[in-house]
C-alpha cells in the first residue's frame, strides 16, 4: 500500500522559509509534486519533478522563490520555500505518480499525501 508522508509546515514570518519533505512508501514515481489549497479555495498546483529530478515545474505565482527536488534513495520530495508571503498559507500536499502532465498536473498523479500546514503571518 503506497503512503505519502509530509513533514515541515509550521508558522512562518513574512520573508522567512520552510523545507517540506514528503516520503514514499513502496514504489518510486516517476511523477511526484506538491499542491496546496488555501482556506475557501480550491487546490491548486505548486510544483512538480521528474523522476530524474532534472526536469522541475512550477506555478507562476511560486517561480523564483520555491524550488522541488527529490532524492530517489530515500524515496523523497522535497519543498524548500523561500520568501513567504502570507498568500503562501496553506496546506500542503504530496502527490505521486506516473506523468507529468502540464496544465493539467493532478491528472498524472495517482496518491496523495494527507497534507502539511503552513501558515505566513504577516
Amino acid at each position: 500500500q503506497v503512503q505519502l508522508v509530509e513533514s515541515g509546515g509550521g508558522l512562518v514570518q513574512t520573508g522567512g522559509s520552510l523545507r517540506l519533505s514528503c516520503t514514499a512508501s513502496g514504489n518510486i514515481f516517476n511523477a511526484m509534486g506538491w499542491f496546496r489549497q488555501a482556506p475557501g479555495k480550491e487546490r491548486e498546483f505548486v510544483a512538480a519533478v521528474n523522476l530524474s529530478g532534472r526536469s522541475t515545474y512550477y506555478a507562476d505565482s511560486v517561480k523564483g522563490r520555491f524550488t522541488i527536488s527529490r532524492d530517489n534513495v530515500k524515496n523523497t520530495v522535497y519543498l524548500q520555500m523561500n520568501v513567504l508571503k502570507p498568500e503562501d498559507t496553506a496546506v500542503y500536499y504530496c502527490a505521486a505518480g506516473l506523468a507529468i502532465y502540464s496544465g493539467r498536473w493532478a491528472d498524472g498523479m495517482r496518491y496523495w499525501g494527507k497534507g502539511t500546514l503552513v501558515t505566513v503571518s504577516s
